[in-house]
């Protein structure tokens, strides 16, 4: 092989060096520009849950920040992996963004192989806050109590029905964990969306449900559900009535639904760092501040490194109690 020479070896890194700076420049083009035609952001899940709720909420107000309408997609199929696939393949330039929630930090140790890598395949934009997981029963349960629903489980074992949307999703995971800490058995029954859940507990085909406090609050306000217990650190302020599941016998049980806006890995710093600037703005708004809590989220704007070390936390903790229960996800 004959060497190269010094002179066509100059001409190959000035081309290299020329399209690197072609690429950086036209990054921060895109960067200063953002953004010039509407956002899609793709909430995995159907409509009317809280994911898509909370997108909607603050699409009016991001796009008079952003001077451009954030266009809500709901695209469903396989627990929230078709979507999040999907944004993952898309084109980082910011334009397309996933509403994260619960189930972006369990894939990967649910799925095999995983559906995505949550911290290799997307950029953190903006966490959007936290909902209270709230156990509700359908009223013809036989407990008006968290002690009440344990001592029937024990008395009663595998008769209690808990629905979920999924396997994986909150509601399983906080379904196995009741049963490990009470020491009952419940029988898990998985659905394939929260709207066919809502439909089957207020009929009373299955007993019981963890769902996200602002899905089931206009039940649990009408009677409809009988909510038991809130499994966080404190009360709801939208049901204060309702104790947490500390305060009902069962300590150190929390689930906390969560939400958050990812990007396709690769997206230019200075969009991520823009969106995370429209996000957070939203997000302290009076008028979706108020929208938020009665809606019963706790609102938690911060940074994108913010939303990297929680997802990385739930993501540890919640490995441990699936691989605790061998449980697998199809």
């Amino acid at each position: 092989m004959q060497p190269i020479p010094h002179a066509a070896r100059v001409r190959s890194r000035a081309a290299a060096l020329a399209a690197g700076l072609a690429v950086i420049a036209a990054g921060g083009a895109t960067a200063a520009d953002f953004p010039a035609k509407p956002i899609t952001v793709v909430v995995p899940y159907p409509p009317g849950g809280t994911p898509d709720i909370l997108a909607r909420v603050l699409g009016e107000t991001l796009a008079k920040t952003l001077g451009q309408p954030l266009i809500v997609e709901n695209r469903v199929g396989a627990s929230g992996n078709i979507g999040g696939q999907a944004v993952a393949r898309a084109e980082p330039n910011g334009y397309t963004l996933l509403m994260c929630a619960f189930g972006c930090a369990v894939a990967p140790s649910l799925y095999t192989p995983a559906p995505y890598d949550v911290v290799k395949d997307f950029s953190p934009v903006a966490m959007i806050g936290t909902v209270p997981s709230v156990l509700v029963v359908n009223p013809g349960v036989p407990a008006r109590s968290v002690a009440e629903l344990i001592a029937y489980a024990k008395a009663n074992p595998g008769k209690l029905n808990s629905a979920s949307s999924g396997i994986g999703t909150s509601a399983h995971l906080a379904t196995e964990l009741l049963n490990t800490k009470a020491g009952i058995q419940l029988t898990h029954i998985p659905y394939k969306g929260a709207g066919q859940v809502a439909a089957d507990l207020l009929g009373g085909q299955v007993d019981m449900y963890f769902d996200n406090l602002p899905a089931s609050l206009p039940s649990i306000r009408s009677g409809k559900l009988r909510a038991l217990a809130v499994a966080s650190e404190k009360r709801s302020p939208s049901i204060p009535d309702v104790p947490t599941f500390a305060e009902a016998g069962v300590p150190d049980f929390l689930i906390t639904p969560w939400f958050g806006i990812m990007a396709p890995a690769r997206t230019p710093e200075a969009v991520l760092d823009r969106l995370n600037q429209a996000f957070v703005a939203a997000l302290k708004a009076p008028d979706v501040r108020t929208r938020m809590q009665q809606l019963g989220v706790d609102v938690a704007p911060g940074s994108r490194q913010d939303l990297a070390q929680f997802i990385a936390g739930e993501n540890e903790k919640w490995k441990a109690i699936i691989q605790a229960n061998k449980i697998r996800a199809e």
